[in-house]
């Protein structure tokens, strides 16, 4: 499958803003891959399906939750902003045949991140944090550092993100906090 047959997919289940958002992400990760390497054809894929679930009712993931054993039931305990990603990489294997683990585990986690993340995952992960249509305190830092350094632009999201989520007394989904401490330790060796 090539990247315009994922944006016919997702283009129908997505918000206009939101589809364009994906264009965002797909153009930033090809960016990204093309600086610190990686399979353009998966990059493309996985940027352009990450955001598949994220329009579907709350209800709706919910239920994706609750029937599939590969699915953690641990995130119904956090917020349904978390859920599209986990969800909407079995809608991509389940509905549209991809089977690639590296494909799905970058759409899986690139919400939450997860410790030992794959150069897919992480170029997934902060093309989706740092796309251009974002606007928020420190987004201007996190691309700087993310174009000289891809493991400590993802960390500065990490880092970020756990910190917007304690001040707005949000719980934090643990693989964030395990991701941070797995770029941590390895930024420090």
């Amino acid at each position: 499958m090539d990247v315009n047959k994922a944006f016919e997919i997702v283009q129908p289940f997505l918000k206009p803003e939101r589809f364009e958002h994906t264009k965002r992400v797909v153009e930033t990760a090809v960016k990204l891959s093309q600086k610190y390497g990686g399979d353009q054809n998966k990059v493309e894929l996985a940027a352009a399906f990450h955001d598949i679930a994220k329009n579907r009712p709350a209800d709706l993931l919910k239920r994706w939750i609750l029937r599939e054993p590969l699915l953690p039931r641990d995130l119904l305990e956090f917020h349904h902003e978390l859920w599209h990603g986990p969800v909407g990489a079995l809608m991509v294997r389940q509905d549209y045949g991809i089977e690639d683990p590296d494909i799905l585990n970058a759409i899986r986690y690139h919400t939450t991140g997860r410790p030992a993340m794959t150069k897919l995952e992480k170029i997934v992960f902060i093309a989706d944090y740092i796309e251009p249509g974002r606007k928020f305190p420190g987004i201007e830092e996190a691309r700087e550092i993310t174009e000289k350094d891809l493991d400590l632009g993802c960390h500065v999201a990490l880092k970020n993100t756990i910190q917007f989520l304690m001040k707005q007394r949000q719980p934090i989904y643990p693989a964030t906090f395990y991701a941070y401490n797995d770029l941590t330790q390895k930024l420090k060796r």
